[in-house]
């Protein structure tokens, strides 16, 4: 809490003008801000002022400490055991939240996580679980704590009272083009991560065509102000850089992800998701004290799959959020949509590119997505691939198959679909899925 006052407009000429702020002036910023006695219009000229001139790592640690204790901070110290979650930068078909926490869960290192729901052309954790009939994201904070201390792991939405600055500087972001700031970003990410009582993070952050960052250099910035930000309040925090040139898996959409998901607990997931899967989950397990080290966490994830205890810890999970799990053991009693259609190629090679943001947009044309926050999803809509960078195609081949329940999305998802694939006569080597990790002790190449 800020325990002096200040000037407003001091503080925003001060960022205006390059130079760096106080942990109390921020914190004072930001306590005004909440309790609505500085106005959206100042608290715009700060924002962008912090994008034009960035902040530096301390001020993102003062930003991100400020916006933690605007709420509630759980304190979960009564659960035994080292409390260990994982968060991602977003990407296309990225359902590793559901595969990964009833491993790391499995091995009684509790996960505690608050996810959030898809906007634009990412899914979104909530809108996946929504997806399993009768499955509720929205609990209070002792049914949370509750199913956290029975289960090893929760999967819910965040609350009104965690981190509400956050919330209402992200809105306010939004609207003012200042989104896109590493320091911002991380601030944003590391309040509420913070906020869930967590003693270690481990994060994915992804970069290309489906990423947010676009380049590993960019998404390198973003891991280390993460990491430090981290270290900077005690917890332990591993990030790791990982490739969204192409969608992460092979099922794109709220059910179909969950799909995916129940196959690779079961052993049969995508090399690309599995890869991605234990490397996460591996060191998640290892910052619990459930593994000598990260190598060996690795190799207990995978044991976790292949003895079917990680599957069983998710279903005891959607149990206990109220969730059907006869659909998630026979996927055909799960309601399907209306409507599919095959997209073919009308020639031969290799495919050596993939636009993982248009598939991405594709799928949420057809309903799987929103384009405002207000949007319903179509949990039963998306698109299954069915080649990926490196297969060899033939003329007319399929592609990919969509599903949706609204015909007249058809014909627009396939004009999207025409410009994500590119074919040529030279095959291209496989890219590595997870390139770097970044610690406390720098960047180290995987």
């Amino acid at each position: 809490m800020a325990s002096k006052s200040f000037n407003p407009v001091t503080l925003i000429r001060k960022k205006r003008d390059g130079q760096s702020l106080a942990r109390e002036e921020i914190a004072f910023l930001i306590e005004e801000y909440t309790k609505d006695a500085l106005p959206d219009y100042q608290m715009s000229a700060f924002l962008m002022a912090a994008f034009l001139n960035q902040l530096d790592e301390r001020e993102a640690s003062a930003l991100t400490e400020a916006m933690l204790h605007s709420g509630k901070v759980l304190d979960l110290s009564d659960i035994p055991g080292k409390k260990v979650d994982k968060h991602s930068t977003g990407g296309v078909g990225d359902k590793l939240s559901l595969i990964l926490a009833p491993i790391v869960a499995s091995y009684d290192v509790s996960v505690p996580m608050i996810s959030g729901r898809g906007l634009g052309h990412t899914g979104g954790t909530l809108d996946k679980l929504e997806s399993i009939p009768g499955f509720k994201v929205d609990v209070d904070l002792e049914r949370y704590r509750q199913i956290l201390s029975r289960a090893k792991m929760v999967m819910a939405g965040q609350t009104e009272d965690v981190a509400p600055a956050d919330k209402r500087l992200y809105a306010l972001r939004d609207v003012t083009a200042t989104v896109e700031s590493i320091p911002l970003i991380a601030s944003s990410i590391m309040s509420k991560k913070l906020a869930e009582g967590i003693d270690a993070l481990v994060l994915d952050v992804k970069f290309g065509s489906g990423a947010f960052m676009k380049t590993r250099k960019d998404a390198q910035k973003l891991a280390e102000t993460l990491v430090a930000i981290g270290e900077d309040f005690g917890k332990q925090t591993v990030a790791y850089l990982t490739n969204m040139n192409q969608p992460l898996g092979y099922k794109i959409g709220n059910w179909l992800e969950v799909e995916e998901s129940m196959e690779a607990l079961q052993g049969q997931g995508p090399e690309d998701v599995m890869e991605v899967t234990h490397t996460l989950a591996g060191t998640m397990i290892w910052l619990g004290g459930r593994a000598e080290s990260v190598e060996d966490g690795i190799k207990k994830s995978k044991q976790a799959v292949k003895n079917g205890q990680a599957f069983d810890k998710w279903l005891e999970l959607t149990e206990e959020q109220g969730g059907d799990t006869s659909v998630l053991k026979d996927f055909s009693k799960y309601s399907k949509a209306e409507y599919s259609f095959e997209f073919t190629i009308s020639v031969e090679g290799y495919i050596t590119e993939m636009d993982a943001y248009s598939i991405g947009m594709a799928s949420l044309e057809l309903g799987a997505g929103r384009k405002t926050k207000e949007d319903e999803v179509d949990p039963a809509a998306g698109i299954e691939l069915k080649a990926k960078i490196g297969s060899s195609v033939k003329k007319n081949e399929t592609l990919a198959v969509g599903f949706t329940n609204n015909k007249k999305a058809i014909d627009e998802a396939k004009k999207i679909l025409a410009n994500a694939f590119t074919v040529e006569d030279t095959n291209v080597n496989k890219q590595p899925m997870v390139t770097h990790r970044v610690d406390k002790h720098g960047i180290h190449e995987i």
